[in-house]
């Protein structure tokens, strides 16, 4: 059982609705429905009558919903007395790709300007990392921000800073004559494009998938996972294209291993900017231990005067 299958089914106990629940819950509505399945499954019980509107708890979902409040009060009591226990680390959520590929050397730079910094990184995707900070989880998150996927953080409760930006583009392996193995523009529907793809509910696999809708653009996708540095490998190997984080891919950009696979030179540009965010809270968190809090403090006073 997962406990956020608890906080999901109270979220939706309280507002009556799978829309508003799941948008609440940063997760699209189907993700959220299979969730609350789940939680049924595991119960083993229907909690959820699903024949009215508002949604509304069954007998034995509004008797599970008090025990539910139970458990996840004890959960996080739990959770903030360990965390007040422990050393004073600083605890980071960060995408994967930015976990490897951005985060080691902006903590080096920032360090050298600030003194060290005990740290903690949880790798996660974004949706989990987003839910980390909202729940008390981590001090800081970074994540990627892009117009078409923003990341809805109320603006009266949450902070963020800009530390950069990340190009973001389709890539082929290069073939004998510097030119891409796998070139997106130049498919034929005889012979489609290889395409390694995201899963659906990554962040990155959205944004791939709306600049290729953008164009108009279908692909035969022969291979999925949720992680970057997995496409990266299948990339170089030359088992198709694959959008890619510049980032993630630097070092074969520059020996040309890797080339991009649309055609900018005859207008053909299948790439966008992303925008890289750390998200802090406001006030100051009850989780965060008093000298947590200030090195918090400072990393936030030397980042809002160097990056903003």
């Amino acid at each position: 059982m997962d406990i956020r299958w608890l906080e999901d089914f109270i979220t939706l106990s309280e507002v009556g609705s799978f829309s508003k629940a799941s948008a609440l819950r940063h997760s699209s509505q189907p993700a959220f429905s299979r969730r609350i399945q789940s939680l049924e499954s595991w119960v083993g019980s229907d909690l959820i009558d699903r024949t009215s509107y508002p949604t509304k708890l069954t007998p034995a979902g509004a008797l599970f919903y008090e025990q539910a409040l139970s458990i996840l009060t004890k959960a996080n009591e739990a959770r903030h007395m360990l965390r007040h226990a422990q050393t004073n680390f600083i605890e980071f959520a960060v995408p994967h790709n930015l976990s490897l590929n951005f985060f080691p050397k902006w903590l080096y730079r920032m360090q050298a300007n600030i003194g060290n910094i005990p740290s903690r990184l949880r790798a996660v995707n974004v949706h989990d990392g987003v839910m980390m900070l909202l729940e008390g989880g981590c001090d800081l998150l970074m994540i990627y921000h892009h117009p078409y996927q923003p990341i809805e953080l109320n603006k009266n409760q949450y902070h963020h800073i800009c530390l950069g930006y990340e190009k973001f583009a389709p890539y082929s392996r290069s073939d004998w004559q510097g030119k891409p193995l796998h070139c997106i523009i130049n498919k034929q529907p005889q012979s489609p494009v290889p395409f390694l793809a995201y899963t659906p509910n990554a962040y990155l696999g959205r944004m791939s998938h709306y600049l290729l809708d953008k164009q108009g653009i279908c692909l035969d996708k022969c291979y999925e996972t949720d992680m970057a540095e997995a496409l990266k490998f299948m990339t170089i190997e030359g088992h198709g294209t694959a959008f890619l984080p510049e980032t993630a891919i630097h070092s074969e950009l520059e020996k040309g291993i890797l080339v991009r696979a649309d055609n900018v030179e005859k207008g053909k540009d299948l790439s966008t900017t992303l925008e890289i965010r750390l998200y802090k809270h406001l006030s100051n968190n009850h989780n965060i231990t008093h000298k947590n809090q200030d090195t918090l403090q400072k990393i936030w006073g030397y980042l809002s005067e160097h990056y903003n």
